[in-house]
């Protein structure tokens, strides 16, 4: 059983290294298996935050010397949830809970690829001029 998990975590970790992978896979597999390119594009999306949320975790833990990565991620998704919530209930009186999920966990998509794309980069640098 233990073989199954260590199997796993390499598993995400190969994806999470580098997530154009998973998101090109998933957009270009479902794109040719449904025909729909807009649906394929989402679910790339949902799939890859996934994986960019493990990824820039340990990318600021290492950089930082920190553990607060994953908790700041959870921290900025509750945030971002809190105020599109009460847009939404402002503009309509109530809040869809599934609409709501959907939108955090995309913007999160667009914000956690740029905080993956600078701490890339900053890690890259960190340790070109360590050596």
């Amino acid at each position: 059983m233990q073989w199954i998990w260590e199997s796993f975590k390499h598993v995400y970790a190969v994806l999470a290294v580098v997530p154009i992978v998973p998101f090109l896979l998933v957009y270009f597999g479902l794109g040719a298996y449904t025909g729909d390119r807009k649906r394929a594009f989402r679910t790339a999306m949902d799939v890859t935050t996934a994986l960019l949320i493990g990824c820039v975790t340990v990318l600021f833990n290492t950089i930082f010397n920190s553990t607060f990565g994953f908790f700041g991620i959870m921290l900025l998704l509750l945030l971002g949830g809190g105020l599109l919530g009460n847009i939404q209930y402002r503009s309509k009186g109530l809040i869809d809970m599934k609409r709501l999920a959907r939108a955090v966990w995309r913007i999160g998509f667009f914000v956690i690829s740029v905080f993956y794309i600078l701490l890339m980069c900053i890690g890259i640098g960190k340790s070109l001029f360590t050596m």
